[in-house]
């Protein structure tokens, strides 16, 4: 794999390259994720004094998720025409509108439908504002600095993944709503953080006058796949959170100690890829998905709950380490053009993975899900190691000379 046009454009991007800029765009990249992470438990608890269900809240993940599906590839090639940073905050305003409208209606007792449309309007912009936000690291770090870059900011990420659920579960046991506020002000961080960036412009049109795009590799959509694999087996232990709590007796504030596990393997994952710094061999990558979907199992063995807080703990483990080399694969095959709606696309299809399993809770219930997200990590680690071994197999019948 290599970077396409990534020499090119190595000198337009100097001026934006400090500590100070890559520091902010970490700490941004950290507090885009808190909405998601909080939401599973946030919307559960703020659902359950008017519907009687935690299964509720799950359903309003999934129509955020669904909107962002929809939302997620036209929204990325409106915002061609627009310079990325301006276009990534006015994205992030919209996010913030709409689960601001949340949270006031559900301050006023609103109806559970109107509640379903405007977590609708918040998820709408999501998947186009990650592929915005990653793409805006290309103009602030060097190739070789990307790995370590990308671990920071899974850890950072983590951090707030483990810390929103937390936050959620806490203020959500005194009022719900005040746990909603707290997750849109922090949500909105990146709108300030993210710094300027001149040289960040819209992506080249290919074809100039031709209306066609550029091809990706077939590679692109096995990692896009096991994104989605990924996302359903993070939501089999977030979304889930507050089933798995009542499943063993406890009241649904606990939900956060299974979201909790999970977010410190990860913090730790993330660590470790940071300080490693370098892409992942290809055995290494099929042993990540084969290990995260050995743990992952551990979850529908009916045992004492420490067996549970262990599969997502190891789960967590994995997990910066897969989403760290799903971002350095798509950055080094995708044209460069195509490289915002291709992390927008790795967005949505780990959001198709969330509301798949979503959906699986909130109709069949929590073993349902569980079992539908296992399924998708076992497809992925086939299709990773068939991948690879036909790689493989392929330079050795490359004649030398």
């Amino acid at each position: 794999m290599t970077h396409s046009g990534a020499g090119s454009s190595q000198e337009e991007r100097g001026p934006s390259r400090s500590r100070v800029n890559v520091l902010r765009w970490q700490i941004g990249y950290g507090t885009f994720g808190v909405p998601q992470a909080a939401a599973p438990i946030a919307f559960a608890l703020l659902v359950l004094p008017l519907t009687g269900s935690a299964e509720s809240g799950a359903a309003l993940v999934f129509a955020m998720t669904a909107a962002q599906i929809i939302g997620s590839v036209p929204i990325t090639r409106m915002g061609q025409r627009f310079g990325s940073v301006g276009y990534l905050r006015t994205l992030i305003a919209f996010r913030t509108l709409g689960l601001l409208a949340v949270t006031i209606l559900a301050a006023i007792s609103a109806p559970f439908v109107y509640l379903m449309i405007a977590v609708v309007v918040a998820g709408l912009v999501n998947g186009a504002a990650y592929g915005y936000m990653r793409t805006l690291l290309n103009h602030l770090v060097d190739p070789a600095g990307m790995p370590r870059a990308l671990g920071i900011a899974a850890t950072l990420n983590e951090v707030a993944f483990a810390t929103s659920p937390v936050l959620a579960s806490l203020l959500g046991a005194w009022s719900p709503v005040a746990a909603m506020a707290v997750v849109t002000v922090l949500g909105s961080g990146p709108m300030l953080l993210i710094p300027n960036i001149p040289e960040a412009r819209s992506a080249p049109v290919a074809a100039a006058g031709s209306g066609r795009r550029t091809p990706v590799p077939g590679a692109v959509w096995i990692w896009l796949f096991a994104s989605g694999a990924t996302g359903a087996s993070i939501a089999g232990i977030e979304v889930g959170a507050v089933s798995f709590a009542l499943s063993f007796g406890l009241s649904p504030a606990w939900a956060f100690l299974f979201a909790l596990a999970m977010c410190i393997g990860s913090v730790l994952g993330g660590v470790w890829v940071s300080i490693r710094n370098r892409m992942p061999g290809r055995w290494k990558v099929t042993s990540f998905f084969a290990f995260t979907t050995a743990a992952f199992a551990l979850l529908l063995v009916d045992g004492h709950i420490a067996l549970t807080l262990t599969g997502a703990l190891i789960v967590g483990w994995f997990l910066p380490m897969l989403d760290t080399f799903y971002l350095l694969a798509l950055d080094s095959l995708s044209p460069e053009e195509r490289r915002a709606e291709m992390f927008a696309l790795l967005r949505t299809t780990n959001a198709l993975g969330i509301m798949a399993t979503s959906g699986l809770l909130a109709l069949l219930g929590l073993t349902a899900a569980l079992v539908g997200a296992l399924g998708l990590l076992v497809i992925a680690t086939v299709l990773a190691g068939v991948y690879f071994t036909r790689g493989q197999r392929r330079r050795r019948e490359v004649p030398v000379g």
